[in-house]
């Protein structure tokens, strides 16, 4: 594939995931609004939704980099977007027909979780066949920028399109996205890898993966700190509209705006991490992102009033401004040091626990704002956040200025089959 080949393969994967992003953004405002203002969900039935967005990390988050080595890319990815369209379309359908339920709401939330597990680790496994591996920590940062673009514009727009539409009907402009999406993957060239007559057993190749990642010196500090961060993600994602809503009392579309900032601070950690992780080194880089994130999710539950909400955008900026620079370079990293023949399972490895602990935070959440309430519960989880910068600092990476020195001064990482 030539230079100029492979460049308009990469547009036309970035153009995809940029517009099911868009509307996804606009999905998770659409969503959560729908199960307070229309069924007047519960507490606990928040955290119980946000939990069902993510549970599938855990129940396939393991096999999933055995099934996308198995399968072709594209297929996987198209099949993904239709199965996520379906099922976010189905609220809409089941609001006119009068049969709208939360437990409708967690239903289709598990569907798009088990379609998102497949998407997300055949995409992150795809990237590295299109891009030169000194391209890797740029194309990562502009996925992120992107992802922080569509985190800034996206709820803006569905708190708009709420106020105007109604929360359901906003729905069918994520279900319309994933269609775009879709269409677009399908464009993509179908992969070309040589399988094995007999493929290993499933249970053998998954431990490979697990081993290879979690006796890792440099990548099993990275997924244990990032599981920390995803832990309280979880949280945020179950309490947010809860206490915007409940606590601040804000109207929709502030809502929209306020959820949205977070993507400001995405947009700056993605913009500053291949200049930051220069100029630092990209294993001190971790060990600052990580407290940064810290600072930021103690200053999110502070204030009443119009303070609040100032509080609420400027701890979000710099949480996920943090949290950004965290995964990308992590992501990088693993991206260049995995044996490409592990990438998937190193990738689905990491996820399965990382992304595994976002349901089980929004379940926890969702259990304590019932008896502490969502500002008391917030500042619970900030405290969790702390984890992540001592995961880096208790491993080898708080003697390390790059991730990849390690590679360089030791010949003697973990085999995959030990």
């Amino acid at each position: 594939m030539g230079v100029g080949e492979r460049a308009g393969v990469f547009w036309r994967w970035w153009t995809a995931g940029t517009t099911s992003l868009v509307g996804s953004a606009v999905g998770a405002v659409a969503l959560p609004l729908t199960a307070l203002t229309v069924l007047d969900a519960t507490a606990f039935e928040m955290g119980l939704i946000a939990a069902a967005s993510y549970v599938a990390w855990i129940v396939i988050g393991l096999p999933a980099g055995v099934i996308v080595q198995r399968l072709p890319l594209r297929g996987a990815q198209v099949a993904a977007d239709l199965a996520r369209a379906v099922a976010v379309a189905s609220i809409p359908l089941a609001w006119w027909w009068g049969q709208l339920t939360v437990a409708h709401l967690v239903v289709t939330a598990l569907v798009v979780s088990f379609a998102n597990v497949l998407f997300d680790v055949a995409n992150s496994t795809f990237l590295p066949s299109i891009v030169d591996r000194d391209q890797l920590q740029s194309r990562n940062s502009l996925t992120s920028a992107t992802h922080a673009a569509t985190q800034l514009s996206g709820p803006s727009l569905g708190g708009i399109a709420v106020q105007v539409l109604g929360a359901v009907p906003t729905l069918l402009v994520d279900a319309a996205s994933y269609l775009v999406s879709a269409v677009l993957l399908r464009t993509l060239p179908a992969r070309r890898a040589d399988t094995p007559d007999r493929w290993p057993p499933m249970g053998e190749l998954i431990r490979e993966g697990w081993r290879f990642v979690a006796f890792h010196p440099v990548m099993g500090p990275g997924m244990w700190a990032a599981t920390a961060v995803n832990f309280v993600c979880g949280a945020q994602l179950a309490l947010y509209p809860l206490y915007l809503v409940r606590e601040l009392h804000a109207p929709a579309g502030l809502v929209g705006v306020l959820l949205a900032v977070e993507g400001v601070g995405s947009l700056v950690g993605a913009a500053l991490t291949p200049r930051f992780t220069a100029w630092i080194g990209t294993a001190r880089a971790l060990i600052v992102a990580g407290v940064v994130s810290v600072a930021g999710a103690f200053i999110i539950p502070w204030g009443t009033g119009w303070p609040a909400y100032a509080a609420f955008a400027i701890g979000n900026v710099v949480f996920a401004g943090g949290v950004v620079v965290l995964s990308v370079t992590t992501r990088t990293y693993r991206q260049i040091a995995s044996p490409p023949e592990l990438l998937s399972r190193v990738m689905a490895t990491v996820r399965f626990v990382s992304w595994g602990a976002i349901p089980v935070g929004g379940l926890v959440a969702g259990a304590l704002a019932g008896a502490l309430g969502a500002r008391a519960t917030l500042l619970v989880f900030a405290a969790a956040v702390v984890c992540a910068p001592l995961a880096l600092l208790l491993s080898p990476v708080r003697r390390l200025r790059d991730l990849t020195d390690h590679d360089a001064d030791h010949d003697d990482r973990v085999p995959a089959g030990v």
